[in-house]
């Protein structure tokens, strides 16, 4: 069974990641791209569906501690035992010619017998390779139609049922290296890579990336990991950003809400860029807003919510039938079926995005205005709909009142551009829907018996996504309308201090009941203090969504607060994305929060 959530960090190459638990074990990884079959799939099954364990060979008495190396992506675990110490280095350099996996094993203290064990599984868990020995008697080869993996490393190995094993030890002062590489089949064996000079290489690699990352106060430590998360949740070729490595890992353990985050999402355009920019990563940010355009090209009426990692458009989803799922929660998905859905609130995001790119001097584009305009004329036909909502329901279309503000979000910013910065539109006509939308927003989407927006017209729930009515500047925060919503979220959706969604078993969403806290609507709420002047009680919730991230300071996509434990795909970029925004909120004169609102043309109308 594989360990918990939080008990996994993080290691990759800006092309893909694995994720490797306090025990030593390599769980997941999928080669060569974050949306590829996986090789290890231990994560969601057992060791039988794919791992690569470095341990101890005797359990007893064994204790360890991790840390990333200050300022990088290299793991480091220290493991104790009664016979002496070792330190585990785990970590992926930035790829050459091909994509490697290097795990050195240092020896600390008096003399420890270590045992490896390898279990490749290609396609999730389901195909066993066909192994040979190099030539040289190096290591191993392992060949499964399209996909090669090549094992260097002296330790002698054996075949053990199906998988590779080997005993070694490590004395003080002594470095036992493992290099796993991948290269597609048809191609010649990848030549080995020197071990020590490749750790030397990524750690100069990252530490003069994150040397260049603007300082945010107290906090700095926190946010500097979370953008290192980021970016090693950026494709490199493309500059796309992947929601998170993983996918299937349950909002619910044994529940069926497990869905695959290896994709990028238009909804975290607008955070991300803030998040890159504000840190001063604008390469990054570039990227990612090229990226973006790239993406959404093409047909209007043809955007999706969502897309592949090079802006594939055909995400379809499947079930993976053999693979039992993270503590048998099922189904294990592979694919997102939410990409063909109808998410108004996507167009805001989009011209939010653009917008604050031309803000932070990122420069324009040929064909970038034109394809808002574009998108503009599309959405005025389709903003009066109903649509699935930020939350990808599974369930019947809504009018969600979120997707509403976000369609005026559009026409927003679309005027606040036009103005800014001299582009040529409609401008009367976007006005006048501006005002149409506002209108029927707050005609429609506020309750006044509960004093509080609704989560959609004609609905009494509420719904997270309200927190951010004020954030993106529909109204002021110190509207009372604002309030009613802050002060009713605050009865009816936090739990134990952890914000909710919204409650999953009160209208249908097409899905089960049951979820955690949501931990960006969680640091949402932080913001909404922020920006009420509830700086006490900003501070105080900030500080206890903290101690939610695991030893390593990585977040998943939520926490359970009754079992005190992490949910949902991990680490996940949504969640360090509200991080990072929340750190700036609160320590920057620059926030995020007031940057949008800042965005928002003439928001009295």
């Amino acid at each position: 069974m594989p360990g918990l959530i939080e008990d996994y960090a993080l290691i990759g190459d800006c092309e893909t990641a694995a994720l490797v638990s306090c025990d030593g074990s390599v769980d997941w990884l999928c080669w060569p791209r974050f949306d590829s079959g996986a090789c290890f799939a231990a994560l969601l099954g057992g060791p039988e569906h794919g791992r690569w364990q470095i341990a101890p060979a005797s359990e007893s008495s064994v204790r360890t501690t991790r840390r990333y190396r200050q300022g990088t992506l290299i793991l480091e675990t220290e493991i104790e035992t009664a016979e002496g110490a070792v330190l585990l280095i785990d970590f992926m350099p930035r790829r050459g010619s091909a994509s490697d996996l290097i795990r050195l094993v240092v020896g600390r203290r008096g003399r420890v017998t270590m045992h490896t064990e390898l279990v490749l599984r290609f396609d999730y868990g389901s195909i066993v390779p066909w192994v040979t020995r190099l030539k040289d008697g190096t290591g191993l080869r392992a060949v499964a139609g399209p996909d090669m993996v090549v094992l260097h490393t002296p330790v002698p190995l054996h075949g053990e049922g199906l998988k590779t094993a080997g005993e070694f030890t490590v004395e003080e002062g002594q470095t036992v290296p493992f290099v796993l590489t991948y290269s597609l089949s048809h191609l010649p064996t990848p030549e080995p890579i020197a071990p020590d000079a490749a750790l030397q290489e990524t750690e100069a690699f990252w530490q003069d990336w994150t040397g260049r990352c603007r300082e945010t106060g107290e906090w700095s430590d926190v946010a500097l990991r979370s953008l290192i998360t980021l970016k090693a949740l950026i494709y490199r070729p493309t500059g796309g950003i992947v929601a998170a490595p993983t996918t299937s890992l349950p909002e619910q353990i044994g529940g069926s809400r497990n869905w695959d985050y290896r994709f990028c999402w238009l909804r975290d355009a607008t955070l991300m860029l803030l998040a890159l920019m504000n840190a001063g990563y604008y390469d990054e940010a570039q990227a990612w807003r090229d990226w973006l355009l790239r993406a959404i090209a093409g047909s209007p009426h043809q955007m999706q919510i969502m897309y592949g990692i090079a802006g594939e458009r055909r995400l379809t989803e499947w079930e993976v039938p053999w693979l039992p799922g993270y503590e048998n929660s099922k189904p294990v998905r592979i694919g997102n079926a939410a990409y063909s859905q109808l998410q108004l609130d996507v167009y805001g995001e989009v011209m939010d995005a653009l917008h604050q790119a031309r803000l932070g001097g990122l420069g324009a584009t040929q064909a970038g205005w034109a394809l808002q305009r574009a998108l503009l004329e599309n959405l005025e036909s389709v903003w009066q709909e109903p649509d699935e909502g930020i939350w990808e329901i599974r369930g019947p279309p809504q009018h969600f009142t979120y997707s509403k503000v976000m369609a005026w979000v559009a026409f927003d910013r679309a005027l606040a551009s036009a103005e800014l910065f001299d582009l040529d539109g409609p401008l009367d006509h976007w006005r006048a829907l501006r005002q149409q939308i506002y209108a029927d927003v707050c005609a429609h989407g506020f309750d006044p018996e509960l004093d509080s927006f609704t989560q959609a017209y004609g609905s009494k729930q509420l719904d997270a996504s309200l927190l951010l009515l004020p954030v993106v500047g529909f109204l002021p925060p110190g509207d009372p309308r604002v309030r009613g919503t802050v002060e009713a979220i605050e009865r009816d959706l936090v739990v134990d201090g952890f914000v909710l969604r919204y409650h999953t078993t009160a209208e249908a969403d097409g899905l089960p009941p049951g979820e955690g806290a949501f931990l960006a609507c969680s640091f949402w709420l932080v913001d909404a203090y922020v920006l009420q002047g509830r700086m006490s009680d900003a501070r105080q919730l900030f500080e206890r969504l903290l101690g939610t991230s695991n030893d390593v300071g990585l977040l998943a996509e939520e926490y359970d607060p009754r079992a005190a434990r992490q949910v949902g795909n991990f680490p996940q970029a949504f969640s360090h994305l509200a991080l990072i925004n929340s750190i700036h909120n609160l320590y920057r004169s620059t926030k995020p929060a007031n940057q949008r609102t800042r965005a928002a043309s003439d928001t009295s109308s």
